[in-house]
């Protein structure tokens, strides 16, 4: 009940200062990126196909006399592939001290936190095996609904060049079934930038908890975990490296729906920019092991592990060409995942 009592608080304190006498201002963004996808997978024929991404997003802010900023926005996503939307937004307000607050669909302090780590900008893509659950980002054990808040600190935090977020949300008040359902996440983050020499700085961190249950019963590792990264960049040469570690619920083939999984995972890339060419560099290991669900991972590893790299052109402005390539060995229980292999893209991005 105290839970509800603060998400109700927040949103009521959210519309209350919503008195602005005027229509909010829409800006709009969007992009349009189409190109050819040429996979190589490790077994089975070559293929090729048209690789779309489109997307649309309107954003509506406005300011109060008081200073303070009310934003929201909605997306329209892939409209050439039978159209899909992204409506779920909240709000977020902006105080004039600098901090937020977002209020509904507010997402995971922890994530929000992680390093950027440069690979491929292409669109290429390589699959694996649906059973196979190493995991390929640094933010795999955020597991925040959508019924949450999360508050993000102005910078300068405690210290100088700290920045900082705090989250946490509830469950939907739907019964467990066998599908797992969350009953609450809470997280936080940081990020410090500072200079060192002739290069900027930037460390991230975060934690992340949650807690669940399947038909009433909960796992024997609930989900939690941490990621750290460190990125400098020196003149136009970008390096980063990540490290995530934690457990994870998990969805599986049909017959088990929902598996308990501990994993880790390392992200390291280059990324360096000459003129109007930027060149990209990445590469991911993540390893897994899976168990049923209220049992710890205990069984064999899964592995993945992926190296990319692509060259993108300025052609004009908002206009950008890439050529990009990805290869990915995997391994399921320990055995070789044969749906993995490579892939080549070759397209352009306009965006506005």
């Amino acid at each position: 009940m105290k839970k509800e009592l603060l998400m109700g608080t927040a949103l009521v304190s959210t519309l209350g200062a919503a008195s602005v006498a005027e229509a909010v201002t829409p800006t709009m963004s969007g992009n349009h990126q189409t190109g050819l996808m040429f996979s190589d997978p490790s077994t089975g024929q070559e293929t090729r196909s048209q690789i779309n991404d489109n997307n649309f997003t309107v954003s509506l802010s406005e300011t109060t006399d008081g200073g303070m900023t009310i934003s929201s926005s909605f997306m329209l996503m892939n409209e050439a592939g039978g159209g899909s939307s992204d409506e779920d937004a909240g709000f977020s307000l902006a105080f004039t001290d600098g901090s937020k607050l977002d209020v509904l669909n507010a997402g995971n302090a922890s994530g929000s936190h992680d390093i950027s780590v440069p690979a491929s900008a292409g669109a290429e893509s390589v699959t694996v095996t649906t059973t196979n659950k190493a995991p390929t980002g640094l933010d795999f054990a955020a597991g925040a609904t959508v019924y949450g808040v999360e508050y993000h600190t102005a910078s300068d935090f405690l210290t100088d060049g700290l920045s900082m977020s705090f989250s946490f949300s509830t469950d939907n008040n739907a019964s467990s079934t066998s599908t797992y359902a969350s009953d609450g996440h809470a997280a936080f983050g940081g990020t410090y930038v500072t200079d060192l020499g002739d290069s900027a700085v930037t460390v991230g961190f975060g934690y992340s908890a949650g807690e669940g249950s399947i038909a009433g019963t909960g796992p024997s590792s609930d989900e939690n975990g941490i990621h750290v990264g460190v990125s400098a960049v020196t003149g136009d040469l970008t390096v980063a490296v990540g490290f995530a570690d934690g457990d994870d619920i998990a969805s599986a083939a049909a017959s088990t729906p929902n598996q308990e999984v501990d994993a880790s995972v390392v992200k390291a890339g280059v990324k360096y920019v000459t003129g109007d060419l930027t060149f990209n560099v990445g590469i991911t290991a993540g390893e897994g092991k899976d168990n049923t669900f209220g049992n710890s991972g205990t069984g064999n590893d899964d592995s993945y592990d992926k190296t990319s790299a692509s060259i993108s052109y300025a052609v004009a402005s908002g206009v950008t060409a890439y050529l990009g390539y990805s290869d990915v060995d995997s391994n399921n229980e320990g055995q070789n995942d044969d749906t993995d292999g490579s892939a080549w893209y070759i397209g352009a991005n306009m965006s506005f």
